[in-house]
Protein backbone atom coordinates (compact mmCIF):
# COMPACT_ATOMS: atom_id res chain seq x y z
CA UNK A 1 0.00 0.00 0.00
CA UNK A 2 2.94 2.41 0.33
CA UNK A 3 5.16 3.84 -2.53
CA UNK A 4 4.43 5.21 -6.00
CA UNK A 5 0.84 4.45 -7.43
CA UNK A 6 0.71 0.89 -8.93
CA UNK A 7 -1.93 1.48 -11.25
CA UNK A 8 -1.81 2.21 -15.04
CA UNK A 9 -2.56 5.65 -15.11
CA UNK A 10 0.51 7.67 -16.06
CA UNK A 11 2.12 9.74 -13.87
CA UNK A 12 3.32 13.92 -14.39
CA UNK A 13 6.78 15.28 -13.69
CA UNK A 14 5.47 16.34 -9.93
CA UNK A 15 4.40 12.09 -9.38
CA UNK A 16 0.87 13.33 -9.69
CA UNK A 17 -1.90 10.58 -11.61
CA UNK A 18 -3.03 12.68 -14.67
CA UNK A 19 -6.77 11.76 -15.32
CA UNK A 20 -7.27 10.38 -18.86
CA UNK A 21 -8.47 13.28 -20.80
CA UNK A 22 -11.25 13.62 -23.41
CA UNK A 23 -9.79 14.20 -26.96
CA UNK A 24 -11.33 15.09 -30.35
CA UNK A 25 -9.08 13.96 -32.82
CA UNK A 26 -8.96 16.21 -36.15
CA UNK A 27 -11.48 14.82 -38.69
CA UNK A 28 -13.70 13.36 -36.22
CA UNK A 29 -16.89 15.03 -34.24
CA UNK A 30 -15.56 13.44 -30.94
CA UNK A 31 -14.15 10.00 -29.52
CA UNK A 32 -15.95 8.68 -26.32
CA UNK A 33 -14.00 8.48 -23.69
CA UNK A 34 -13.84 4.96 -21.10
CA UNK A 35 -17.43 4.84 -19.96
CA UNK A 36 -15.93 4.53 -16.12
CA UNK A 37 -12.47 5.56 -15.60
CA UNK A 38 -10.71 3.03 -13.71
CA UNK A 39 -9.25 5.36 -11.69
CA UNK A 40 -12.27 6.75 -10.66
CA UNK A 41 -13.64 3.36 -8.89
CA UNK A 42 -12.72 3.06 -5.45
CA UNK A 43 -9.65 0.79 -4.43
CA UNK A 44 -9.53 -0.14 -0.81
CA UNK A 45 -6.55 -2.14 -1.16
CA UNK A 46 -4.98 0.91 -1.87
CA UNK A 47 -6.44 3.80 0.45
CA UNK A 48 -5.65 4.25 4.12
CA UNK A 49 -9.34 3.49 5.28
CA UNK A 50 -9.87 7.08 4.86
CA UNK A 51 -14.15 6.61 4.68
CA UNK A 52 -13.37 4.96 8.12
CA UNK A 53 -11.46 7.28 9.87
CA UNK A 54 -12.41 11.23 8.11
CA UNK A 55 -16.12 11.55 7.89
CA UNK A 56 -18.25 11.98 10.93
CA UNK A 57 -21.45 10.17 11.30
CA UNK A 58 -24.75 9.74 13.95
CA UNK A 59 -26.44 7.40 15.17
CA UNK A 60 -29.22 6.53 12.72
CA UNK A 61 -30.87 3.99 10.83
CA UNK A 62 -27.41 3.99 8.73
CA UNK A 63 -25.05 3.83 11.29
CA UNK A 64 -24.90 1.87 14.37
CA UNK A 65 -22.93 4.34 16.24
CA UNK A 66 -22.16 7.99 16.52
CA UNK A 67 -18.90 8.73 15.26
CA UNK A 68 -16.34 12.33 15.31
CA UNK A 69 -14.94 13.25 12.13
CA UNK A 70 -11.06 12.08 12.23
CA UNK A 71 -11.78 9.32 14.70
CA UNK A 72 -11.14 5.71 13.38
CA UNK A 73 -14.14 3.44 13.47
CA UNK A 74 -13.55 0.71 16.37
CA UNK A 75 -14.71 -1.71 13.97
CA UNK A 76 -11.28 -0.65 11.84
CA UNK A 77 -8.69 -3.38 11.81
CA UNK A 78 -5.05 -2.58 11.88
CA UNK A 79 -4.46 -3.66 8.29
CA UNK A 80 -6.95 -0.98 7.24
CA UNK A 81 -9.72 -3.52 6.33
CA UNK A 82 -12.95 -3.40 8.75
CA UNK A 83 -13.71 -6.38 11.04
CA UNK A 84 -17.21 -6.65 9.65
CA UNK A 85 -17.31 -6.22 6.17
CA UNK A 86 -19.33 -9.07 5.17
CA UNK A 87 -21.80 -8.35 8.07
CA UNK A 88 -22.33 -4.38 7.72
CA UNK A 89 -25.97 -3.83 6.92
CA UNK A 90 -26.59 -6.90 9.90
CA UNK A 91 -24.80 -4.78 12.62
CA UNK A 92 -26.18 -1.27 11.33
CA UNK A 93 -24.41 0.14 8.96
CA UNK A 94 -26.02 -0.33 6.18
CA UNK A 95 -24.17 3.39 5.26
CA UNK A 96 -21.22 1.84 4.92
CA UNK A 97 -22.39 -0.28 2.24
CA UNK A 98 -23.44 2.94 -0.04
CA UNK A 99 -20.45 4.75 0.12
CA UNK A 100 -18.29 5.58 -3.04
CA UNK A 101 -15.39 7.80 -2.66
CA UNK A 102 -15.12 7.86 -6.70
CA UNK A 103 -11.16 6.48 -5.80
CA UNK A 104 -10.24 9.66 -3.84
CA UNK A 105 -9.47 7.13 -1.11
CA UNK A 106 -6.46 6.09 -3.52
CA UNK A 107 -5.88 8.98 -4.92
CA UNK A 108 -5.34 10.56 -1.84
CA UNK A 109 -3.62 7.40 0.11
CA UNK A 110 -1.10 6.81 -2.78
CA UNK A 111 -0.60 10.18 -4.95
CA UNK A 112 -1.58 13.13 -2.69
CA UNK A 113 0.65 11.65 0.07
CA UNK A 114 2.61 9.79 -1.48
CA UNK A 115 1.61 6.09 0.35
CA UNK A 116 2.84 7.91 3.95
CA UNK A 117 -0.71 7.04 6.08
CA UNK A 118 -1.93 8.16 8.90
CA UNK A 119 -1.04 5.90 11.61
CA UNK A 120 2.94 5.75 10.89
CA UNK A 121 2.61 9.92 10.26
CA UNK A 122 0.70 11.20 12.41
CA UNK A 123 1.89 14.49 11.83
CA UNK A 124 -0.05 14.17 8.09
CA UNK A 125 -3.50 12.81 9.14
CA UNK A 126 -4.83 16.43 9.74
CA UNK A 127 -4.57 17.37 6.80
CA UNK A 128 -4.89 13.71 4.93
CA UNK A 129 -8.66 13.69 6.74
CA UNK A 130 -9.38 18.08 5.39
CA UNK A 131 -8.14 16.93 1.86
CA UNK A 132 -10.15 13.49 1.25
CA UNK A 133 -13.97 15.37 0.92
CA UNK A 134 -12.35 17.73 -1.25
CA UNK A 135 -10.81 15.20 -3.56
CA UNK A 136 -14.19 13.02 -3.27
CA UNK A 137 -15.96 16.06 -4.66
CA UNK A 138 -13.33 16.42 -7.27
CA UNK A 139 -13.33 12.64 -8.48
CA UNK A 140 -17.64 12.69 -8.55
CA UNK A 141 -17.56 15.97 -10.75
CA UNK A 142 -15.05 13.68 -13.04
CA UNK A 143 -17.58 10.58 -12.95
CA UNK A 144 -20.31 13.15 -14.04
CA UNK A 145 -17.96 14.60 -16.33
CA UNK A 146 -17.40 11.90 -18.14
CA UNK A 147 -20.75 10.36 -18.51
CA UNK A 148 -22.60 14.60 -19.65
CA UNK A 149 -19.65 14.18 -22.96
CA UNK A 150 -21.21 10.57 -23.69
CA UNK A 151 -24.36 12.16 -23.94
CA UNK A 152 -24.44 12.64 -27.90
CA UNK A 153 -27.59 15.28 -27.69
CA UNK A 154 -24.97 17.58 -25.44
CA UNK A 155 -22.27 17.41 -28.45
CA UNK A 156 -23.29 21.25 -28.51
CA UNK A 157 -21.58 21.85 -25.26
CA UNK A 158 -18.68 19.12 -25.47
CA UNK A 159 -15.56 21.65 -25.94
CA UNK A 160 -16.95 22.99 -22.58
CA UNK A 161 -17.13 19.55 -20.88
CA UNK A 162 -14.01 18.92 -22.23
CA UNK A 163 -12.43 22.23 -20.53
CA UNK A 164 -14.16 21.65 -17.29
CA UNK A 165 -12.91 18.00 -17.21
CA UNK A 166 -9.70 18.53 -18.14
CA UNK A 167 -9.61 21.46 -15.17
CA UNK A 168 -11.21 19.02 -12.70
CA UNK A 169 -8.07 16.42 -13.90
CA UNK A 170 -5.77 18.92 -12.87
CA UNK A 171 -6.84 19.89 -9.62
CA UNK A 172 -6.84 16.04 -8.47
CA UNK A 173 -3.00 16.62 -8.88
CA UNK A 174 -2.41 19.52 -6.89
CA UNK A 175 -0.74 19.05 -3.39
CA UNK A 176 -2.43 19.26 -0.33
CA UNK A 177 -1.85 23.46 0.26
CA UNK A 178 -3.47 23.80 -3.14
CA UNK A 179 -6.42 21.29 -2.48
CA UNK A 180 -6.90 22.57 1.07
CA UNK A 181 -7.00 26.56 -0.72
CA UNK A 182 -9.46 25.35 -3.61
CA UNK A 183 -12.68 27.35 -3.62
CA UNK A 184 -14.25 23.86 -4.02
CA UNK A 185 -18.34 25.82 -4.00
CA UNK A 186 -17.26 27.94 -7.04
CA UNK A 187 -16.04 25.06 -9.19
CA UNK A 188 -18.82 22.48 -8.18
CA UNK A 189 -20.91 25.55 -9.09
CA UNK A 190 -19.31 25.90 -12.60
CA UNK A 191 -19.67 22.35 -13.44
CA UNK A 192 -23.17 21.55 -12.35
CA UNK A 193 -24.31 24.46 -14.47
CA UNK A 194 -22.50 22.74 -17.43
CA UNK A 195 -24.18 18.94 -16.40
CA UNK A 196 -27.34 20.36 -16.12
CA UNK A 197 -27.40 21.74 -19.72
CA UNK A 198 -26.03 18.18 -20.93
CA UNK A 199 -28.97 16.91 -19.13
CA UNK A 200 -31.74 19.22 -20.88
CA UNK A 201 -30.23 18.76 -24.07
CA UNK A 202 -30.12 14.83 -23.74
CA UNK A 203 -33.55 15.20 -22.18
CA UNK A 204 -35.16 17.77 -24.36
CA UNK A 205 -37.31 15.11 -26.93
CA UNK A 206 -39.65 14.28 -24.24
CA UNK A 207 -41.60 16.94 -24.34
CA UNK A 208 -44.07 15.87 -21.55
CA UNK A 209 -41.27 15.10 -19.27
CA UNK A 210 -42.27 15.23 -15.82
CA UNK A 211 -40.46 18.46 -13.36
CA UNK A 212 -39.50 17.07 -9.63
CA UNK A 213 -36.10 18.99 -9.18
CA UNK A 214 -35.64 18.77 -5.28
CA UNK A 215 -39.48 17.62 -4.88
CA UNK A 216 -40.32 15.79 -1.76
CA UNK A 217 -41.42 12.21 -2.83
CA UNK A 218 -41.05 10.07 0.42
CA UNK A 219 -43.12 7.28 -0.06
CA UNK A 220 -44.62 8.45 -2.77
CA UNK A 221 -46.91 5.81 -4.92
CA UNK A 222 -45.05 6.10 -8.21
CA UNK A 223 -45.67 2.47 -9.48
CA UNK A 224 -45.40 1.99 -13.04
CA UNK A 225 -45.63 5.63 -13.64
CA UNK A 226 -43.93 7.10 -16.66
CA UNK A 227 -41.09 9.03 -15.88
CA UNK A 228 -38.45 8.64 -19.04
CA UNK A 229 -37.35 11.98 -19.06
CA UNK A 230 -37.77 13.47 -16.21
CA UNK A 231 -36.27 15.88 -13.63
CA UNK A 232 -35.29 13.74 -10.23
CA UNK A 233 -32.82 15.92 -9.79
CA UNK A 234 -32.13 16.31 -5.39
CA UNK A 235 -35.78 14.64 -5.12
CA UNK A 236 -36.31 12.91 -1.97
CA UNK A 237 -37.44 9.37 -3.12
CA UNK A 238 -36.90 7.90 0.03
CA UNK A 239 -39.21 4.45 0.44
CA UNK A 240 -40.68 5.72 -2.74
CA UNK A 241 -42.68 3.26 -4.76
CA UNK A 242 -40.82 3.24 -8.10
CA UNK A 243 -42.20 -0.67 -9.07
CA UNK A 244 -42.57 -1.26 -12.73
CA UNK A 245 -41.58 3.05 -12.86
CA UNK A 246 -39.93 3.85 -16.39
CA UNK A 247 -37.13 6.05 -15.67
CA UNK A 248 -35.06 5.64 -18.73
CA UNK A 249 -33.52 8.85 -19.08
CA UNK A 250 -34.49 10.73 -16.46
CA UNK A 251 -32.17 12.50 -14.70
CA UNK A 252 -31.76 11.31 -11.15
CA UNK A 253 -28.33 13.29 -10.04
CA UNK A 254 -28.57 13.53 -6.17
CA UNK A 255 -31.93 12.03 -6.13
CA UNK A 256 -32.06 9.65 -2.51
CA UNK A 257 -32.77 6.29 -3.10
CA UNK A 258 -32.98 4.74 0.17
CA UNK A 259 -35.56 1.75 0.69
CA UNK A 260 -37.19 2.87 -2.73
CA UNK A 261 -38.87 0.46 -4.36
CA UNK A 262 -37.30 -0.25 -7.88
CA UNK A 263 -38.55 -4.11 -8.46
CA UNK A 264 -39.61 -4.38 -12.18
CA UNK A 265 -38.44 -0.74 -13.10
CA UNK A 266 -36.74 0.11 -16.13
CA UNK A 267 -33.42 2.80 -15.36
CA UNK A 268 -31.79 1.95 -18.75
CA UNK A 269 -29.92 5.13 -19.58
CA UNK A 270 -30.77 7.30 -16.68
CA UNK A 271 -28.55 10.31 -16.39
CA UNK A 272 -26.29 10.43 -13.74
CA UNK A 273 -27.26 7.62 -11.64
CA UNK A 274 -24.77 5.70 -9.54
CA UNK A 275 -23.67 2.73 -8.32
CA UNK A 276 -24.28 3.99 -4.52
CA UNK A 277 -28.04 5.01 -5.59
CA UNK A 278 -28.38 1.60 -6.46
CA UNK A 279 -27.54 -0.15 -3.30
CA UNK A 280 -28.90 2.26 -1.01
CA UNK A 281 -32.32 1.00 -2.61
CA UNK A 282 -34.42 -2.34 -3.02
CA UNK A 283 -34.38 -4.33 -6.43
CA UNK A 284 -34.86 -7.81 -7.90
CA UNK A 285 -33.76 -9.34 -10.97
CA UNK A 286 -36.72 -7.94 -13.17
CA UNK A 287 -35.00 -3.86 -12.68
CA UNK A 288 -33.48 -3.51 -15.58
CA UNK A 289 -29.96 -1.63 -14.95
CA UNK A 290 -27.60 0.54 -16.89
CA UNK A 291 -24.28 -1.59 -18.49
CA UNK A 292 -21.67 0.34 -16.59
CA UNK A 293 -23.54 -0.58 -12.92
CA UNK A 294 -24.01 -3.74 -11.20
CA UNK A 295 -26.67 -5.23 -9.59
CA UNK A 296 -26.19 -4.98 -5.64
CA UNK A 297 -25.66 -8.31 -4.01
CA UNK A 298 -28.67 -7.44 -1.69
CA UNK A 299 -31.13 -7.96 -4.20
Amino acid sequence: MRGSPTGSAPTNERGYVEHQRIRQPAGSQRTLPETRLPQLRADCTRCFALCCVAPAFVASADFAITKSAGQPCPNLRPDFRCGIHTRLRDRGFAGCTVYDCFGAGQQVSQVTFAGHDWRDAPDTARRMFAVFPIMRQLHELLWYLTEAYTLEPASPIHPELVAARDETARHTGDTPEQLLTLDMATHRDGVNALLRQASELARAKFPHRKEHRGADLISANLANTDLRGANLRGAYLIGADLHGADLRMADVIGADFRDANLRGADLTGSIFLIQSQLDAAKGDATTTLPPALTRPTHW
